[in-house]
């Protein structure tokens, strides 16, 4: 039978069949109904009151529900009673550092103040008249003489009661402890990242439980939810922009394993930040208590090549107005940098009068914006601050400050503290910090054996395939389907597609800065580009500079537009009165010339929606709750169990 001979007895079956099937329905016996197809489950929808969004800093952690309007901050401290009596007392300093005690620190400190007094005379008042130096003698000798006064012989603060003996103490509580009782003070993040360090409770385990502790204190006691039923609650990490791997690994594996989140999203702040301000691209500025972080960010994602994370932030500052003071002759005398309650009070007293007005604006306390006019307000200021401590009586000092400049009986001459302590943020020399590593870039990472395709990996694949195409272009031979794919799919000029590749797949930022690698090149070209990239991270670069350098990483012309448009400043460090029209300014006269005719206007924003800058960027992680394009990063509990960190580069929303 031949094959058109079969196929028409096929066509008769069927036709027969067609047949029996209409005489059933006649008779009233229907052919079974096929089910419609099934479809795809759907994405579980998540309760938003059931996320809790955590966003973790060097001195303060804010948390709370997602649902929330503003989130519940602690500080990011812990005391720990001793387990044996003769455990000696041990506390993590807060605004002394490495680095402060070398030979050439006054040197330096010295020098950066000399920049910054040239600064501040440089400018002439609003008028056009040039600044009138007062004599700042005169407000030593007065500083000197003072003696306190005595408000109230009982300030009514009391330590903390550890009469029960407490294991731990969270919060406020810890920060009250009476020096004299069996506690050691932790703090458990320092400068975005776990404060590991060789002193007792620095190891990595230690400082995860006592970053599990707080967590976990913050969760049961404030915002009310038993800690076992934290498996129906997901949880959304904030992270620095330039994160060590290995601790954002563990401290994933401890919400979900230890604490027993269902689920968790891991994002970066300054992606955050541009979410909570309702900006697509900003150039998110982020100052906070330690360090100061700068990231380009373009339609939630943040431009690796960009990132920069500067070791200095709001506590080097208030440590500068303190030494400024001093030479002043500040009359509280037995202020201490080792005493925790009296760095408190310096915290206090810089946010009270440290301002960066160009016009050295003086506003006394308590009083409202709108009731002065701006004008130029020179000499000698007045203030007055008062001392409240535990089982201690209320002192009020007054305070003499020279607006302009304070003439010491030192060689160079210093400006005011209410000026100078700020400006450091832009003249980092003036800290006096010699030795330490004062910029972070983005560098790859140094590998994960959970991991094993991590971008090591990745990258001496690429490289590998790169020279296997390379050969067969050489030798004429044809390419096989993997590279011939890889082309067709990529398309454009392989040269673009490899320094895409690079850039996807984690070059590190020192070749942004100093230009892509090359496998053939010689050890010592590669040493060179390494020395340079050396010298440039050794640098403590102002935040002017820092905001320049990261938007000239851009790729883009079009893009460093955008940034340029739009700096965003959130955290604590620069809440100083002036520093939007200040960071403006600079800006300004330092951003390169081609840029000005094509920047209609640089602007700075340090108040999204009349929104605190501290709590932007935990807002922007409440806002990410709420997005359907989140449901794609969650990473479920079962998951991690099975697969560990590869899941961190399954699921972030960045490159990992």
């Amino acid at each position: 039978m031949t094959q058109a001979e079969r196929e028409h007895e096929n066509e008769k079956e069927k036709d027969k069949e067609r047949e029996k099937d209409k005489e059933k329905e006649q008779r009233g016996v229907k052919r079974p109904i096929v089910p419609p197809a099934v479809p795809e489950p759907l994405q579980e929808q998540i309760q938003t009151n059931f996320v809790v969004v955590i966003h973790p800093g060097s001195q303060s952690l804010r948390i709370g529900r997602a649902t929330d309007t503003l989130p519940v901050t602690v500080p990011h401290v812990i005391a720990r009673r001793h387990k044996l009596p003769s455990q000696s007392r041990y506390e993590d300093p807060r605004l002394i550092r490495e680095g402060l005690n070398r030979p050439d620190s006054g040197e330096q400190r010295q020098n950066g103040l000399k920049m910054v007094d040239q600064a501040i005379w440089s400018k002439k008042m609003s008028n056009g008249a040039r600044r009138t130096p007062v004599s700042a003698e005169q407000a030593r000798v007065y500083n000197r003489q003072i003696r306190p006064a005595v408000l109230d012989p009982n300030s009514r603060l009391k330590w903390t009661n550890t009469t029960h003996q407490p294991e731990y103490l969270v919060g406020d509580e810890a920060l009250h402890v009476n020096p004299t009782d069996c506690y050691s003070i932790h703090w458990p993040i320092c400068r975005g990242q776990l404060n590991v360090h060789t002193g007792p409770g620095g190891s990595l385990s230690a400082v995860l439980a006592d970053v599990e502790t707080i967590w976990s204190h913050a969760i049961q006691k404030l915002l009310e939810i038993p800690l076992k039923d934290l498996k129906y609650y997901r949880c959304i990490l904030l992270v620095p922009d330039i994160y060590n791997r290995q601790h954002v690994k563990e401290v994933v594996n401890m919400l979900l394993v230890k604490m027993g989140f269902s689920a968790i999203v891991v994002h970066q702040e300054s992606v955050c930040a541009t979410f909570g301000s309702g900006l697509s691209s900003a150039c998110v500025v982020d100052v906070g208590d330690q360090k100061t972080s700068v990231c380009c960010v373009e339609d939630g994602v943040s431009h690796r090549n960009s990132r920069l994370c500067l070791a200095y932030g709001g506590s080097d500052v208030t440590r500068c107005f303190f030494w400024l003071m001093q030479r002043a002759g500040f009359p509280y005398r037995e202020c201490q940098l080792t005493n925790r309650l009296d760095c408190m009070l310096l915290q206090q007293l810089k946010e009270t009068f440290c301002h960066l007005d160009q016009y050295l604006l003086r506003i006394p306390l308590g009083a409202s914006l709108s009731c002065f006019s701006f004008q130029d307000i020179c000499g000698m200021q007045d203030h007055e601050f008062r001392s409240r401590f535990p089982d201690s009586p209320v002192l009020l000092y007054q305070l003499r400050l020279g607006d302009e400049k304070l003439q010491l009986q030192i060689d160079p001459p210093y400006p005011a503290p209410s000026k100078t302590a700020p400006m450091a943020l832009f003249y980092p020399a003036a800290f006096g910090i010699v030795g330490q590593k004062m910029t972070t870039l983005q560098h790859r990472s140094q590998g994960d054996p959970e991991d094993p395709h991590d971008e090591h990996y990745l990258l001496s694949t690429q490289s590998k395939q790169d020279q296997s195409s390379r050969a067969m272009e050489r030798k004429g031979l044809p390419k096989p389907p993997g590279f011939e794919g890889e082309s067709s799919s990529q398309g454009g000029d392989p040269s673009e597609r490899g320094s895409h590749a690079q850039e996807e797949l984690g070059h590190s930022q020192a070749d942004c800065l100093v230009g892509g690698t090359d496998p053939e090149e010689t050890p010592s070209v590669l040493l060179s580009r390494k020395s340079a990239v050396t010298q440039f991270e050794g640098k403590a670069l102002g935040l002017d500079k820092a905001v320049l350098h990261s938007i000239d990483c851009c790729a883009s012309d079009e893009t460093k537009r955008k940034m340029y448009s739009s700096i965003l400043v959130v955290g604590g460090g620069l809440l100083f009165h002036g520093a939007q029209e200040f960071l403006q300014h600079r800006i300004l006269n330092k951003m390169p010339p081609s840029f000005r005719r094509l920047v209609e206007n640089v602007e700075v924003i340090t108040r999204p929606k009349d929104m605190d800058p501290r709590l932007t960027a935990w807002k922007g992680g409440a806002v990410l709750a709420c997005l359907d394009t989140t449901q794609e990063l969650w990473i479920h509990q079962r998951e991690w169990h099975r697969f560990g960190a590869r899941m961190l580069r399954e699921r972030a929303a960045f490159v990992w």
